[in-house]
């Protein structure tokens, strides 16, 4: 019964020292391997076996890419202003044997070389220029850090200055200087509005001046020709008053000859004629002597007397 119990005892403890030597590797995993305390292998994606007692499982490595968010760093400008600044670094394991002997303790060492490597950068640098000059701190920070942890096995693919935290005096500063510039711009805003205002007034008074001078001058083309119209309609009447005249005298003298008038008509109508002709404006005229023969008519004509 003893010699079962062994026996059961010794095939499990076979069973179990088997299955430690299976090992399977998932995705985007690798494991080193030494023996003997030596580096052996690098096991990739799959099914595996080591040797018991021999062969060791040295590191784990995870080949995603990892993100480190370091705590923020003091840094001095070149113009002398100490600032605090923290970064996240992204990085990615590209060879598992240099990442497990190349540095005792990767992240630290990255850490630490973030910060110093962001001190040299920043030092050449002034504070408006470290505050308007991220993307190009961030490209020479991710040159700098990649070229110094590839012998680490190490990728940078990225670094990001996540805070930029000057000291309080330069906030204050910074946002009193914000202020005026919003309020000049908010001037210049307004002065250029009012600016076009005043043109489009000044615009539209010489539109309506136009307008009314156009305006003016069709009125004075219409009353021209209103006028003009009302000349030819007044020298048109007067025209035909005088050949309504005419053709009444000529009326006249037709009738008159046709009525064959003795000597004695024609002389006062020869008279009446100069009364006319004096027009109430002579006390006196002269009677031709033919005319002063008809008796009772000499009296009457002497003196004419004013009509108006």
């Amino acid at each position: 019964m003893e010699g079962w119990i062994a026996i059961i005892i010794i095939v499990v403890l076979a069973l179990i020292i088997i299955a430690s030597c299976v090992k399977i590797v998932p995705q985007s995993r690798e494991m080193v391997i030494e023996r003997l305390g030596v580096y052996l292998t690098t096991w990739e994606v799959g099914l595996h076996f080591k040797i018991p007692f021999v062969d060791r499982v040295a590191k784990n490595v995870t080949l995603k890419e990892q993100v480190v968010d370091f705590p923020p760093q003091p840094v001095i400008t070149k113009d002398n202003v100490t600032m605090q600044i923290d970064t996240v670094v992204y990085f990615q394991i590209t060879d598992s044997k240099l990442f497990a002997y190349g540095v005792e303790n990767p992240l630290m060492a990255i850490e630490n070389l973030t910060a110093t490597t962001l001190r040299n950068i920043i030092g050449d640098l002034e504070l408006d220029e470290t505050l308007t000059s991220r993307e190009t701190i961030n490209t020479k920070m991710r040159a700098t850090l990649d070229v110094a942890t590839d012998p680490w096995g190490i990728k940078v693919n990225r670094v990001e200055l996540k805070n930029i935290i000057p000291p309080k005096a330069i906030q204050d500063a910074m946002e009193k200087q914000m202020k005026a510039e919003r309020e000049r711009r908010e001037a210049i805003l307004r002065a250029e509005g009012e600016k076009k205002s005043t043109i489009l007034v000044a615009e539209g008074n010489k539109e309506s001046a136009i307008l009314d001078a156009e305006a003016e001058k069709q009125a004075a083309i219409l009353r021209a020709e209103a006028k003009k119209e009302a000349t030819i309609k007044e020298a048109e009447g007067q025209a035909a008053a005088i050949l309504k005249i005419q053709q009444a005298n000529a009326d006249g003298l037709k009738m008159l000859k046709e009525a064959a008038p003795d000597s004695s008509v024609l002389q006062l109508k020869s008279l009446e004629a100069f009364a006319k002709a004096a027009d109430g404006k002579a006390t006196k005229i002269i009677i031709p002597s033919e005319i002063q023969g008809i008796a009772g008519l000499s009296k009457s004509i002497v003196e004419v007397a004013k009509e108006n």
